[in-house]
């Protein structure tokens, strides 16, 4: 194993690292030798992220790879560019922190309207440097023609027709055609400056878009072409899930993926963030838009795409239509539903009725003819564009429409791809309109490609076990795996397990079982000396707990499609107030309580996701993919699992240094010992690492208040007198 003196510790920016740290760096390094991926799990305090990136820059160094570091949380995205800034101090990288396109854009225009934008100024800075070098020409023919050279003269005459030709096509562009003026700059004027001041420090999006708002440029493009051959880059999960935008990604580096060494930040996301980077939708809306654009198309091929797309359409108005019941039309409101519509013994009912609705030579044959009518007609709007006959870009909903319709046909045997149909209300016109959906449901056939074809990957996160089942979600095979737990101080800290009411959800409509859990909240409340998190298993419970609770202390509430981010200022900058919010909203993880910010948290019952007809899907997959007759892969890996990781990571949002202390409370008998024994099969205790089952303290909740009373008195953390049980 690699020790203090390898080279990897010129890249540590701080006087010596951790013990646990200085362990965990030199496995990383010795796998990425053997090109191997690794699994780490850290507790907070463990210092995962230069642990994982200090041997990677090393080894990248060596090699001449690049370090690819990426995460799914804002806030994560901040703590990399401080650790990548204080790594330059002491020895020098070309970092870039790279993100999306339309957030740096100067003009907002979308990436196909920027794509024909780029086309035509560079056709125009092209015309103009022609331009330029036949002026120079032109002057240098008429010096030797006024010395008497008549050859000079003749060479003249026609360089001087060569040049109107340029003069004319270039007003034809400037007048006629649509360009970008900040990608002008970019292609006219000295950029080396920008580089300078790029690579002189770690730079965020933001510093970028500004340097460039500044000096007239696209910051955005300017990156791109920075970025080939930096020691590290600092990017969103899509640059490397999404496969289109990874391989442009990599292109913009200048690496292969063999020369990529990628590190995941909270790496338990990258299950669900895979399904989302995969899944595939299309709307009534685009089917009624392609059927309006082939309207009146003169082409052989029209007819043929115009029916294949019209029968898919009224096939998935139907599918929906018929799965209302009564009064269910008028119940759907703006929010994407979906209505069941597959079958354990036939295809989807969005299938089956395009199947018995389509007429015609054959429904594979005339969405042939759709895709490459839809190609040419993307062909002419692109270039209508850029001719400036257009002022945006038009998208070819034909080729849209036909795309997924072949794809939907295709992919929904045997595949992964579950089948799915939403429905919602446009609040503009009243109208419920349709989409379908293809659903990838188990993420490694999406992930495996990318973890093969890179030269290696560390997955980090709190929450990243059961190992084994990671390996199988994801598709990494045969990785290097190492957890750290809880590095602070343990009695600085308690966990309690609460033996209250099953929180099933056949119970949490009964007032009794309310009741129970409200005036157990009302008492971790009131025996915590500052502010207390309440994690429950949906918004909707939140707000009844937060509602029924009876408490002094100020209550917040976090509701959906809220700013949480001004919620939580307002919250920590307090020092007697409780928040409600729901374990699956964006409070749970990444996001840090540091001291008083938050004293006690607390989850209220096992909060299970909802399950839904996707959620169904995804245990059918994994069962099959991973389960025998004897175990409940599925329920395991699609359901508890993950609960329990998001549980766990709720915990975590307290006690965030060695000073700091707090008490972490689960609210429901199913975590308790007792429970392994009692209801066997509804316990979740053991579904968590073993150190954090050693240090849960099974305690009833009449006696809870007593508990806190005494931890919170050892720490001396009441300003005056403590509250009286």
């Amino acid at each position: 194993m690699a020790t203090t003196d390898d080279g990897y510790m010129r890249f540590f920016p701080f006087e010596e690292p951790y013990d646990h740290q200085q362990e965990a760096m030199g496995t990383i390094y010795d796998a990425l030798e053997e090109g191997r991926d690794v699994l780490f799990e850290g507790a907070c305090g463990t210092g995962k992220t230069l642990a994982s990136l200090v041997p990677a820059l090393e080894h990248a160094r060596e090699t001449g790879k690049t370090v690819v570091i990426t995460t799914n949380v804002h806030q994560q995205m901040r703590q990399f560019v401080e650790d990548a800034r204080a790594i330059t101090d002491q020895e020098r990288l070309r970092a870039v922190v790279f993100r999306g396109k339309g957030s740096m854009c100067h003009i907002d225009v979308d990436y196909e309207e920027c794509q024909a934008l780029r086309d035509t100024t560079r056709d125009l800075v092209e015309v103009e440097n022609d331009i330029a070098e036949l002026e120079q020409r032109e002057g240098e023919l008429l010096s030797d023609g006024q010395a008497g050279s008549s050859e000079a003269m003749e060479a003249r005459n026609a360089v001087v027709e060569e040049l109107r030709d340029l003069q004319d096509e270039r007003e034809e562009i400037e007048t006629e055609r649509s360009t970008c003026d900040h990608y002008y700059r970019n292609l006219t004027v000295d950029t080396s400056e920008f580089y300078s001041w790029l690579f002189d420090d770690v730079r965020t999006p933001d510093d970028v878009y500004e340097y460039a708002h500044q000096q007239g440029l696209c910051g955005y493009e300017l990156l791109k072409e920075g970025m080939d051959g930096v020691d590290l880059v600092v990017c969103n999960y899509h640059h490397l899930l999404d496969p289109t935008i990874r391989e442009q990604f990599f292109h913009w580096i200048g690496r292969d993926p063999e020369d990529i060494i990628a590190v995941f930040d909270e790496a338990h996301n990258v299950e669900s963030a895979a399904r989302d980077h995969a899944r595939r939708t299309l709307t009534e809306n685009t089917l009624d838009q392609a059927i309006e654009e082939l309207d009146g198309e003169d082409d052989a091929r029209t007819d043929a795409a115009a029916n294949v797309i019209e029968t898919f359409r009224d096939a998935l108005v139907e599918a929906y239509e018929d799965s209302f019941e009564f009064g269910g039309r008028a119940a759907v409101d703006e929010h994407w539903d979906d209505v069941t519509i597959a079958n354990d013994d036939r295809k989807d009912d969005l299938t089956l009725a395009f199947l018995q609705s389509y007429t015609g030579p054959g429904f594979h044959e005339e969405l042939d003819h759709a895709l490459d009518l839809g190609r040419d007609l993307d062909a002419r709007y692109q270039e209508a564009f850029k001719e400036g006959d257009l002022d945006t870009r038009k998208e070819c909903q034909t080729l849209q429409a036909a795309g997924f319709i072949s794809d939907w046909l295709d992919e929904t045997d045997e595949t992964g791809q579950y089948p799915v149909v939403s429905v919602r209300r446009d609040e503009s016109t009243d109208e419920v309109y349709g989409r379908a959906e293809l659903y990838t449901c188990i993420p490694e056939q999406v992930t495996r490609d990318l973890f093969s074809d890179l030269h290696a990957a560390v997955l980090m996160s709190a929450t990243l076990r059961p190992f084994d089942v990671t390996e199988n979600v994801v598709g990494v095979d045969d990785p290097v795996t190492m957890a750290y737990g809880a590095q602070f101080p343990e009695e600085r800290r308690r966990t309690y397990a609460v033996d209250g009411p099953a929180l099933f959800s056949s119970e949490r409509d009964d007032p009794q079982t309310q009741q129970r859990i409200a005036r157990t909240l009302e008492d971790i409340v009131r025996f915590t000396p500052g502010n207390t998190l309440v994690f429950c298993p949906s918004y909707s419970e939140a707000e009844r707990y937060h509602d029924m609770t009876a408490v002094s202390a100020t209550r917040y509430l976090d509701e959906p499609g809220t700013q949480a981010r001004d919620l939580r200022e307002a919250f920590t900058d307090g020092d007697d107030g409780v928040l409600y919010t729901s374990l699956w909203g964006t409070l749970g993880e990444g996001v840090s309580y540091d001291g008083d910010d938050a004293r006690t948290v607390v989850v209220v019952g096992v909060p299970y996701p909802h399950l839904d007809d996707r959620m169904d899907a995804v245990q059918d997959a994994y069962d099959v993919a991973f389960g025998d007759d004897e175990d409940e892969a599925g329920w395991r890996y699609a359901v508890e699992i993950p609960t329990v990781r998001k549980t766990r990571q709720a915990l975590g949002r307290v006690v965030r240094s060695p000073e700091d202390f707090g008490a972490r409370i689960l609210l429901d008998k199913r975590y308790t010992e007792a429970a392994e024994m009692e209801m066997h099969d509804y316990a979740v205790r053991g579904t968590f690492p073993p150190e954090e089952r050693r240090e849960m303290v099974d305690i009833g909740p009449e006696k809870l208040k007593f508990a806190m009373l005494n931890f919170y008195q050892d720490m001396d953390a009441y300003d005056g007198p403590p509250p009286k049980p």
